[in-house]
């Protein structure tokens, strides 16, 4: 699949999204179907890079309605102003009982919202889900920590009538795939949304994406890569850290294959995991021998001194990241996003204008930017995609 570059974006006329509206993206499509309700427990990190979970379950659920976040040090603050400075009418409460008061009622399900390093439960977070377990709910776990093997949490099931979802657990090792090739039968776009690190927003970035073609008329489907997008109830994906090596790009690969033959999308997005060149992280290698991306959307940090939870180990430049995964895999880098954590806006638009001289590529905040800047940036590297659109139109 061939890739077409173009100037910089102020200098595109003629778009197709210049003759099409596009509605806005900021909020989901709303259909009648109940949704669960859920509590997420999130102490001491919403906001933070080891609450991405509960974070990226504020600005995006399908699977869940959130009923309210639990971190005393944040108590009584909206969580969407405390994220991205938007009510989101979602409380932030102190307890479980206070997160209990608020609802007025027993949610379906209490999800852990955090993602420590370690993968696992303290001695407190696993008392406080078999409170919330007694309280008649169902747990969703996102950690490295099957509660489903353990005797303790097997048995409070049985006594309170409820499952516990381990997210992360992957299937027998005889249901597993290895790479077979049928990735070259995926013949529409397959984009990859990599980063310089781990949580700097590639999942939210993907997100963005997947909503805005969508929204547009062009079918999009994205891919999850980990426990946060598949919790916020992304039709397919794998939680691919958890896979045994042998299989990592083969179950990736079935996950495209299938989402292609079942939903015939006009592109693909794959959620990215940690950063090629972070070397306590390998996910970003089987992503992209499982997926072989026709291109690239690269998340950077510009404020991010060091690597996250490393600070000894300093961030890599964008040039230096992008020379590695084009180096690493037959790929093109099309476009950088912008994580805007610490900066002003003035920083935020002078960082813009720097990349995009330095790198020739288009450079973006997909947080505060219009989904249409967003939905430019992919169709000038492919834009048999402006063609579709055009059709669809006529």
């Amino acid at each position: 699949m061939s890739i077409t570059y173009t100037p910089p974006l102020s200098s595109v006329t003629n778009s197709p999204l210049g003759k099409v509206p596009i509605p806005s993206i900021l909020k989901l499509h709303s259909k009648a179907k109940k949704i669960p309700k859920a509590i997420i427990y999130c102490e001491a990190n919403f906001g933070d890079i080891d609450g991405k979970t509960a974070n990226g379950l504020i600005r995006h659920s399908e699977k869940y309605k959130i009923l309210s976040v639990i971190d005393s040090k944040k108590a009584d603050l909206d969580s969407g102003m405390v994220l991205d400075n938007v009510a989101s009418d979602i409380p932030i409460c102190r307890n479980l009982s206070d997160s209990l008061d608020q609802a007025g009622t027993t949610p379906d399900y209490f999800i852990f919202g955090m993602a420590p390093s370690s993968g696992m439960l303290s001695k407190h977070e696993r008392a406080l889900i078999l409170e919330a377990m007694n309280h008649g709910m169902n747990i969703v776990n996102g950690l490295h920590e099957f509660l489903n093997d353990d005797p303790v949490f097997k048995a409070a099931c049985l006594v309170s009538d409820v499952e516990i979802l381990d997210i992360r657990k992957p299937r027998d090792k005889k249901d597993l795939h290895i790479f077979s090739g049928r990735i070259s039968e995926v013949t529409c776009p397959r984009i990859a949304i990599l980063g310089t690190d781990c949580a700097i927003g590639k999942r939210t970035t993907a997100t963005i994406l997947t909503r805005a073609f969508n929204d547009i008329g062009l079918k999009a489907v994205l891919i999850g890569t980990g426990q946060t997008g598949l919790i916020q109830g992304a039709r397919y994906g794998v939680a691919i850290d958890a896979i045994p090596s042998q299989f990592c790009a083969g179950e990736l690969e079935a996950t495209i294959v299938e989402a292609f033959e079942n939903e015939k999308p006009d592109v693909i997005f794959i959620e990215g995991q940690g950063s090629l060149s972070h070397p306590a992280f390998t996910s970003s290698s089987f992503i992209l021998r499982g997926c072989c991306p026709d291109a690239i959307v690269l998340q950077h940090a510009p404020k991010r001194d060091f690597r996250c939870d490393f600070d000894k180990m300093a961030m890599p430049t964008p040039s230096s990241e992008i020379n590695l995964l084009e180096t690493f895999a037959d790929t093109k880098v099309i476009a950088l996003t912008i994580n805007h954590e610490n900066m002003t806006d003035a920083e935020v638009s002078n960082a813009i204008s720097s990349y995009e001289l330095e790198l020739g590529i288009p450079v973006d905040d997909a947080l505060k930017c219009a989904p249409e800047r967003l939905i430019e940036m992919v169709m000038r590297a492919f834009p048999e995609l402006g063609e579709k659109l055009l059709a669809h139109a006529q």
